[in-house]
This record gives structure tokens, C-alpha cells and sequence, in this order.
């Protein structure tokens, strides 16, 4: 079967999954260029069209410009179908305090060259601390750079609600949301509660699988102990904590397991189809580091989970300890063990 497609804005198609770049900024091991290539082509021909970068990915924009200047004439002559970059733009912590317009435009233009293309796709917007306030002057200078033809739709990466909202009422047209959501951590769901009808933005998860913990690999293992393999790891280790023990993580597996037996699907399958049902939901970003995920990936397009396994699931969620409060909060806090983990000056010519 194939991918399944969904209309982020009219006269603009999504993938409803998204091949992550995150992986391919070498901090979960070094990385071939060529193979890289060529899984990239891979995941295009099955259908998996939309590609998800920053440009503090290091590298990343980069590489996938070489690939679109690789397939030009397959893109120009029909031969792959049309292909959606995503990038996201992330200032450093450290010029918060002073960004302005020139700052902005010269990033943007960097993705662009990086990229290899006239106009972004999509340029999701992040901040890393409210309490310098030029994040609304931010988004408006992009809103400008998009009247200017640099960028073609504008999203947030990482927002709470209430300044999502200050951002959507200053009159900027913000198309999409990129969250971290899954089974364990819903921290979205109650801070974008009660958002009016008319600011609702679709949702693209990343963490959908945390970093891989949401697989059958964890099923029957002790708990892993530091150092983890990766900052990825790492990083919903503590969200693992969050929501509870680590024997009430191990029991959420065995329901996904068991889920999954009836679907011929794997706990990962389970996790990431638990995600796309969600109403809000356009699609997932998975991290998947090569072409073998394609086969596993195509299968989400073959199951929907019924009502019973979906309860089976809020039952575990229920029970947990959180993770609580405003989305997002928990990583901000720059002194705590969430926040502590993060790097927030990684910009590079």
C-alpha cells in the first residue's frame, strides 16, 4: 500500500510520514554520503516524499541539496515525483537578545544556498527562551521574508500555547506545528486544549518512537544504564522517567506487543499509528537512519487501531506521572536535567 498523503495547505501535499533529518548531523555516528544518497532516493521512491531539516542540523541542509541537484533531471522529467523540504529556523540561545532583520534574512538566505532552491518550502520557527521578547518581531520578519518569495509557508517547532497564540493573533499565517508526541508524552494535548477553534494548527510529531525506546528491541531487557548511546537516547530516557517507573514503561511494551500481535505490527508500528490517529495530527517525522525502516514504515498504511486497543493504551497513560506541564517547559529550563542536556548555540557558516 502506499503512503499515505494529507493537504497541508491547498495546493500543497505532505507525506504523512516525514523522513527526519536529525540522525544525519553525525551525532548518532558517522555518516556515509554516498549511502545517505541513496537511502534518500529510496524513501522517495516509496513514497515518502517530505523531508524534515534545520539549519542547525549540521550538514544536513547541505546534503540534501546535493541530492536534489543529484535527481534535477529524474524531479524536472517526472521520473520522482516532487519532493518537500522542511527546514526549521533556530537561532542561537546566545542572540536572542539582539537578533534583527539582517540577522534573520542572512540565516534564511544561508538555507536557501544550502539548499539549493529559490523559495523554502516550509520554515518552522523556534525559540529557545521567552523571556527575551523579540520571538513576535522574529516571526514577523519572516512573515516579510515570505512576502518577499524567500519562504512559502511559515510554521512553529516547540511553541506552548499561549505563545503560539500571540504569534497567530499578531497576524502571522503559522501552518503547521512540530511537537513531541507519543504514548509518552502528551504534554500537547492538555497545553493546546483549549486553543480557540480558529487557531488549531496540524500537528507534525517528532519522538513519535523516543529514539527507538518505543520498540521491540526494549521488550526484554534491564533497564539501560548511562552513558546511552546517543543524546537521542538520552533525551527520552528522561521522558521515560517522567511518565513513571521504568517496570511501568516495560508494561506499556507488552500492551504495545500485545496491540500489535493482532496486526501482525511491531511495538514501534503501534506507537507511531497511536500518533497518526490523533485528530490533530498531519503527520510523524521518523528519524529513520536508513532504507531498511522503508518496509516497516509502508505497513503503517495497512492497520488502524480499533477502539478497545486504543483504551488499552489511555489506560497506561492514565496511570502516569506526567510528563506534566506547558509543553515544552520541561526542556527550557536551562538548569534542570531536561534543558541541561541540550546545545543551544549550534549555527555554523
Amino acid at each position: 500500500m502506499s503512503i499515505e498523503r494529507i493537504e497541508l495547505q491547498p495546493g500543497y501535499s505532505i507525506s504523512k510520514i516525514i523522513k527526519g533529518g536529525w540522525h544525519l548531523a553525525g551525532g548518532h555516528g558517522a555518516i556515509d554520503e554516498s549511502t545517505a544518497l541513496d537511502d534518500m532516493l529510496a524513501f522517495v521512491k516509496s513514497g515518502i516524499t517530505t523531508f524534515d531539516c534545520a539549519d542547525i542540523y549540521t550538514g544536513v541542509e547541505t546534503l540534501i541539496g546535493k541530492f536534489r541537484k543529484k535527481q534535477k533531471e529524474a524531479f524536472t522529467s517526472g521520473a520522482l515525483p516532487p519532493i518537500q523540504i522542511h527546514t526549521k529556523y533556530v537561532p542561537d540561545y546566545d542572540a536572542l537578545a539582539t537578533l534583527n532583520k539582517y540577522d534573520i534574512e542572512k540565516t534564511i538566505d544561508r538555507s536557501l544556498l544550502r539548499l539549493g532552491v529559490e523559495r523554502l518550502d516550509l520554515v518552522q520557527f523556534a525559540w529557545w527562551d521567552y523571556s527575551f521578547p523579540r520571538y513576535l518581531d522574529t516571526a514577523l520578519h519572516l512573515k516579510e521574508l515570505q512576502t518577499k518569495g524567500k519562504i512559502r509557508f511559515i510554521g512553529i517547532t516547540n511553541f506552548d500555547a499561549a505563545h503560539a497564540s500571540e504569534i497567530l493573533e499578531a497576524g502571522v499565517n503559522v501552518v503547521s506545528n512540530q511537537v513531541q508526541y507519543s504514548v509518552l508524552d502528551q504534554r500537547v494535548e492538555s497545553d493546546y486544549a483549549d486553543l480557540k477553534a480558529d487557531n488549531i494548527i496540524p500537528y507534525l510529531c517528532y519522538g513519535v518512537i523516543a529514539g527507538g525506546f518505543l520498540s521491540n528491541r526494549y521488550l526484554n531487557v534491564n533497564e539501560p544504564k548511562a552513558p546511552l548511546e546517543n543524546r537521542s537516547l538520552t533525551k527520552y530516557r528522561l521522558i521515560i522517567e517522567e511518565f513513571g517507573s521504568y517496570e511501568s514503561f516495560k508494561n506499556l511494551l507488552k500492551t504495545l506487543e500485545f496491540i500489535g500481535q493482532k496486526y501482525e505490527q511491531g511495538v514501534a508500528e503501534v506507537a507511531a499509528k497511536y500518533v497518526l490517529q490523533k485528530d490533530r495530527v498531519a503527520a510523524i517525522i521518523v528519524g529513520a537512519r536508513n532504507a531498511k525502516h522503508i518496509d516497516s514504515l509502508s505497513r503503517l498504511s495497512n492497520f488502524n487501531l480499533a477502539e478497545d486497543d486504543l483504551l488499552r493504551i489511555e489506560d497506561h497513560i492514565s496511570k502516569a506521572n506526567g510528563p506534566r506541564g506547558p509543553f515544552y517547559a520541561l526542556e527550557r529550563n536551562k538548569t534542570g536535567k531536561h534543558g541541561s542536556i541540550m546545545k543551544y548555540n549550534l549555527n555554523t557558516d
